[in-house]
């Protein structure tokens, strides 16, 4: 027993010299200088993509008469997509119900069967905003009983917002050679850099009044003219600050 307590109080004694003299190693390394910056890249852009949402619907007694009827409303719809330019592909269903309507009846206490709703909702793509105003009116004309808000984006998006990263990296640079400079000394190597979230800075989008479409006799037709996007992009960076030697 006392040849183990004897081994036990050696080896706690080796453990606290060994920790003694790595903590008096890692002080007397002096600690490294360093520069932490943030910056944003923005990149302008005007967008060259629009997207909407069209509904059809139809209430009727029976499920079967009001699925029939937002059928026929649908293909009549989709024709005039093809009309107008739109591709099939860029006109696809983004979803479909049937569901009944019921109704309370307050001197009966329940509720009854009134008949059934089919909806039918189209996401409708315009890759030429030339397009987009005309693609709104094809739909009311056609008979859509809704056009949901329309939004706006660039098929340049990814391009854009490496430029924008650039840009960012490029501004977190020169904030921290400043900072350098200003502090008496000079920009080292970069040690670390972090990129968050791109995204677009807000812009207004249409709602649904104002995509009401031209009557079939009016003109001029609906006219729809984004504002340009900002595509942003913030990095968080740490530099070493190199301190000018001593004249």
């Amino acid at each position: 027993m006392g040849v183990i307590m004897k081994s036990f109080r050696l080896l706690f004694f080796a453990i606290c010299c060994y920790a003694l003299s790595a903590g008096s190693s890692y002080a007397a390394q002096p600690e490294e200088n360093q520069l932490v910056v943030s910056a944003t890249g923005r990149v302008s852009v005007r967008p060259d993509t629009a997207e909407f949402g069209v509904m059809v619907k139809t209430v009727a007694k029976n499920a079967d008469q009001a699925a029939v009827r937002t059928a026929e409303k649908y293909r009549t719809v989709q024709q005039a997509f093809r009309a107008a330019g739109i591709p099939a592909e860029d006109a696809p269903t983004a979803s479909y119900t049937v569901t009944p309507q019921w109704e309370w009846v307050q001197s009966e206490s329940r509720s009854v069967l009134k008949g059934y709703v089919a909806r039918h909702l189209v996401m409708v793509k315009v890759r030429n905003l030339a397009l987009a105003g005309k693609a709104v009116d094809a739909a009311v004309q056609a008979g859509a009983d809704e056009v949901h808000q329309i939004t706006f984006s660039s098929s340049r998006y990814d391009e854009l917002r490496r430029q924008a990263l650039a840009a960012a990296v490029s501004n977190a640079r020169s904030d921290a050679e400043t900072m350098a400079k200003a502090a008496g000394g000079r920009l080292g190597g970069v040690i670390e850099l972090t990129v968050g979230q791109p995204h677009y800075r807000p812009v207004p989008s249409m709602d649904m009044m104002s995509l009401k479409a031209a009557a079939p006799e009016a003109a001029p037709p609906t006219e729809i003219a984004p504002a340009e996007q900002d595509i942003e992009v913030t990095v968080s960076s740490r530099w070493r600050f190199l301190r000018e030697a001593a004249k």
